[in-house]
């Protein structure tokens, strides 16, 4: 979110600086003090503060100081008509994002702006992150991401895990169906019990018997499930109607209508999985979890290396945003391990378009996410993105982008 807190005790350029914000697309807090600004300042403000720094009572000095003391890490931005070196030189010394003269021109603070903005969203960013690995949640500690399709995602697998029903787990190749059938597992009464794991084309009658036993009062995970030979599909049903309380969750690559429609899987086998599905959205449609998922492989990558993991900068987390990922987690996966290794190609390629044109891929990814989302309604999807519905229709008339093609 562009959020910007705007405190100057003159109504009339406080006014004007506003207009001139909101024109930019910025969703613009005005305040005439810091009496009135102070309430504002929390660790959770997701936006930044621009302020002018001569003020009556608390002035620009006085604000920092108490957002220093609130969060560190928000940056404030300090404005003054009268400036000189020595000011700038003790607000920049006292933490100040950056120092600004008035007047000033609108393209060199939109500027200042924006960088205060990404680097004030990747440090919320790795607040998240860092607080999903503290908690005991096996789901928030092992599923990434802020977007509501990836609580959606969490939500259902702590709901699943607390049956005893079977499970079937669909998703887009390299989606992570093993790593959420862990989590269904940990997450569940039965997290102490056995976690068998095996693919389906290697259960032949006599695999399948031996991995039923060893699984037995636990979980038997069978990723591919349609590629389970026919007579195992009919031993698997026997197996689970005799009671060895073995708890059966599958995996299938984008789902078991179309290996059902070719013959692939019985129609027992395919009706009893059909119950409970949970469904792994790709990257594509939440780009906004990208940032939050390649900075765990990187992490993860540069522990197994043996390294300081990198810092990951907006414009790289942006230049990631744009890729569509065809290959999901297993693909951002290595090029996290490409990235620690000083490789990182994907966004080398990426970044030659410029940095405008990286985040309007990003901006189009995001408006397509949203439309996915809302079954291509496109006044929902303006009020998911927290936009005006002209500015939305705006940017998707700038884009190509026709709402009726996200219908299902």
């Amino acid at each position: 979110m562009r959020r910007v807190l705007l405190v100057d005790d003159d109504a009339g350029l406080r006014e004007a600086l506003c207009q001139s914000l909101e024109l930019a697309e910025y969703d613009t807090v005005p305040a005439g003090s810091f009496v009135v600004a102070k309430d504002h300042i929390t660790p959770a403000f997701e936006g930044v503060i621009l302020s002018d720094i001569r003020m009556p009572g608390r002035d620009g000095f006085h604000l920092l100081d108490h957002a220093q003391q609130v969060d560190p890490d928000l940056p404030v931005i300090l404005l003054t008509g009268v400036g000189d070196i020595p000011m700038a030189v003790r607000a920049l010394g006292a933490g100040a994002f950056a120092f600004l003269e008035k007047p000033c021109a609108t393209e060199d603070l939109l500027k200042v702006l924006d960088r205060a903005l990404k680097a004030r969203a990747m440090v919320l960013e790795n607040r998240r992150f860092k607080s999903q690995l503290e908690t005991g949640d096996p789901a928030a500690r092992m599923l990434f991401g802020n977007s509501a399709l990836a609580e959606a995602l969490r939500t259902q697998v702590r709901q699943v895990a607390g049956s005893t029903a079977d499970v079937l787990i669909i998703g887009p190749q390299g989606s992570g169906i093993s790593k959420v059938a862990e989590v269904i597992h940990l997450s569940s009464p039965r997290a102490k019990a056995p976690f068998e794991k095996r693919a389906a084309r290697s259960l032949d009658r006599a695999a399948l018997r031996e991995v039923f036993g060893r699984a037995e009062g636990g979980v038997l995970f069978i990723d591919g499930i349609a590629d389970l030979p026919a007579d195992s599909q009919l031993d698997l049903l026997d197996l689970l109607d005799a009671g060895h309380g073995v708890r059966l969750i599958a995996g299938a690559v984008d789902g078991l209508d179309q290996p059902f429609a070719e013959g692939r899987v019985t129609a027992d086998l395919y009706y009893r999985l059909n119950v409970h599905v949970v469904r792994i959205p790709a990257l594509s449609e939440r780009p906004e979890d990208i940032p939050v998922l390649f900075r765990h492989y990187v992490d993860q990558a540069a522990e197994q290396a043996g390294i300081t993991p990198p810092e990951i900068s907006p414009d790289h987390a942006a230049a990631l945003m744009a890729q569509s990922w065809p290959g999901n987690a297993r693909s951002l996966m290595s090029a996290a391990m490409r990235f620690v290794l000083g490789m990182p190609e994907e966004v080398a390629r990426n970044s030659e378009q410029g940095l405008a044109a990286q985040m309007a891929q990003v901006e189009r990814s995001l408006l397509i996410a949203a439309l996915s989302r809302q079954n291509g309604r496109a006044s929902e999807a303006a009020k998911q993105l927290k936009l005006p519905r002209k500015t939305l229709y705006d940017k998707l008339a700038r884009y190509g982008i026709k709402p009726e093609d996200y219908r299902r």
